[in-house]
């Protein structure tokens, strides 16, 4: 879902930096992979042709750029993207960023240039700049290992003077002395992060780092929200149904056809929302401190819109298949678990030794709802704002006729994404029962007319 690189010279740390990202995002956040690259790809045809380009000095400066421009295009769309578009967070140690400055601004081909031949890769939502004095530069750089990892660092740096130009030229570039060529003018950047302390020094910047940048929930610049989110959807299912054949003694299908189970949508909506706000209220008060308050908020239809699709699963294993459209931190994955087992919605599974983690199944009576809660994912945000405005009888069997009536252009969007999502999830009717093709077959859906 995000592309982030480590920036930088040589010998200013993103070795060790991009190993702390990785171990952060594992940690911490909720991506379905981490996958950690570099560039330009020593074990590839095409970043081998750029790295010896560098080595012999046998092509141009133009050539030499287009070597690593073509790299980067493929790197960006046979390997990145597709991991991208599944939900994966993807680490590059150099990236775009790197051309820009070593061809662009000190090779004296121009940022526009170098820009345009870069122009189809994909532009890195974060971009953490790592800064070091180029003495020190130097030092780590003539280190053995750090040398025999980078094959020969006299291709790039032969004399002090060349380590200040890239210096210079990423001060120039990432701290916006100079304007960013578009398309590379998106991403966010941060930095200069100085690494000239411990390592447990760099490891709490880029950990504060990360975790503004992930709080602040950007839309990711190479791939849709909705693209990841049904990426994800078809993998849960996909691997439950697989799961529900293989298993022997494994949970009853969670059928795709049906779950409806003749009820109008909005009528399960409407007791969802009944049921979930009488418990919140009669639970402990501790406990419904911790969670949220009414059945429409994010958090409730992540949870049980994910259970509804899985078989069984540990908080791990559920914050895994939440994804990063979805994702709950753990701390509220837990507490969420914790409050729907209280209320006996769901089922949780120990182990008779104990040295596995219990796992939670979502209860029949609220697969209706789950499933509900992943097609109208898009339209959860309008949804609760007019049950906020409905008063204490809301109509819920006229809220969507009244969302799509009142809605502006980004609403019918909205709609219109949650229109995509029944090719997977299904319409809940019978077999046979059609899926909305349109707007007015979605309302007329939505109220079991």
């Amino acid at each position: 879902m995000y592309l982030i690189t480590l920036e930088g010279g040589d010998g200013s740390g993103k070795g060790t930096a991009t190993k702390m990202v990785e171990e952060i995002l594992l940690k911490e956040a909720s991506f379905s992979s981490v996958e950690v690259t570099a560039e330009p790809r020593r074990n590839h045809p095409l970043g081998k042709l750029a790295v010896e380009s560098v080595r012999t000095g046998d092509a141009g400066p133009l050539q030499e750029a287009g070597f690593f421009a073509a790299d980067r295009l493929d790197h960006s769309h046979m390997w990145i993207r597709p991991r991208l578009a599944m939900g994966s967070a993807v680490i590059s140690e150099r990236n775009v960023h790197s051309s820009l400055v070593y061809q662009g601004i000190v090779g004296d081909l121009g940022l526009d240039q170098v820009a345009r031949l870069n122009s189809g890769a994909m532009i890195p939502d974060l971009t953490i700049w790592l800064d070091c004095d180029p003495e020190v530069a130097l030092k780590r750089i003539n280190q053995g290992t750090l040398r025999m990892e980078t094959m020969n660092k006299t291709e790039y740096f032969e004399t002090d003077e060349f380590q200040k130009k890239i210096r210079s030229g990423f001060h120039s570039l990432l701290g916006g002395t100079v304007p960013m060529p578009p398309p590379f003018n998106q991403g966010e950047i941060v930095g200069p992060i100085m690494n000239h302390g411990t390592e447990g020094e760099l490891e709490e910047k880029i950990r504060h780092t990360i975790r503004r940048f992930l709080n602040s929930r950007p839309t990711p610049k190479n791939v849709s929200l909705q693209e990841v989110e049904l990426n994800l959807i078809r993998k849960c299912i996909d691997a439950n149904d697989g799961q529900q054949t293989l298993d022997v003694g494994a949970s009853p299908s969670k059928d795709h056809e049906d779950w409806l189970q003749g009820e109008p949508p909005w009528k399960i909506i409407s007791n969802a929302v009944k049921i979930y706000s009488e418990a919140w209220g009669s639970t402990n008060p501790k406990l419904a401190s911790t969670v949220p308050k009414v059945a429409l908020s994010e958090t409730v239809f992540s949870i049980i819109g994910t259970l509804s699709i899985i078989s069984s699963a540990d908080v791990k294993q559920l914050r895994s298949a939440l994804g990063s459209v979805r994702t709950v931190s753990h701390r509220h994955t837990q507490r969420m678990i914790q409050f729907l087992d209280a209320q006996q919605w769901i089922r949780r599974h120990r182990t008779i030794l104990g040295r596995e983690a219990p796992r939670s199944e979502l209860r029949p009576d609220w697969q209706a709802f789950g499933k509900l809660a992943l097609l109208l994912g898009p339209l959860r945000s309008r949804l609760h704002a007019w049950h906020r405005k409905a008063g204490p009888s809301p109509r819920w069997k006229d809220a969507l006729t009244h969302i799509l009536r009142e809605g502006e252009d980004s609403t019918i969007s909205s709609a219109e994404l949650c229109i995509q999502r029944f090719d997977i999830i299904g319409s809940g009717g019978s077999k046979g029962n059609e899926i909305p093709a349109d707007i007015d077959e979605f309302r007329r859906w939505y109220r079991g007319d």
